[in-house]
């Protein structure tokens, strides 16, 4: 799963209107906690691609093969302190419950914490759940390129942009 910068606002929006319909949370103004929330995770996606860069950076000075990438990323993760891959839904849900604590926004939150994120969890895997779907289109287009190859790198990343931007993210 992965966070889209295209969808955080309507994530933002969504959770929102969740916790607020079955009064998990009180708040005076929804745009504001909105906000909050967007900030949250335009925080995660402005450090997710600084840990990309690093990487990239870590491949190239060291002359590592691109196949080590995916570990690199996961070390200049940790080290940035936040969480990528298959944790970064439980890691985002833990961010947004932090921030509702400590938002002048939320006025008063009524149910647990592992509450709170019991019911945000759909709204996220619902606009981050694309990724799956995104891949197995870009890997269709891409049966007759070989994987590994430098071929492979540009055609990948043309096809994914185009794949990319007909979905909106």
């Amino acid at each position: 799963m992965r966070l889209y910068s295209g969808k955080v606002q309507n994530i933002a929006t969504d959770v929102v209107r969740a916790l607020m319909a079955d009064k998990s949370i009180e708040v005076e103004s929804p745009r504001e906690v909105e906000a909050d929330v967007k900030a949250v995770l335009d925080q995660y996606l402005s450090t997710e691609r600084e840990v990309n860069e690093r990487a990239k950076d870590v491949l190239e000075r060291t002359g590592r093969p691109q196949a080590e990438y995916q570990r690199v990323r996961k070390l200049a993760a940790d080290e940035k302190g936040i969480k990528i891959g298959d944790e970064t839904l439980d890691y985002l849900l833990d961010q947004v419950v932090e921030m509702f604590g400590y938002s002048h926004h939320v006025e008063e939150i009524w149910v647990e914490d592992v509450e709170l994120r019991r019911k945000m969890a759909p709204v996220f895997k619902k606009y981050m759940s694309a990724d799956d779907e995104v891949e197995t289109e870009i890997r269709a287009q891409l049966r007759h390129v070989r994987e590994g190859t430098s071929q492979w790198d540009v055609e990948y990343a043309r096809v994914r942009e185009a794949v990319m931007r007909k979905r909106g993210l």
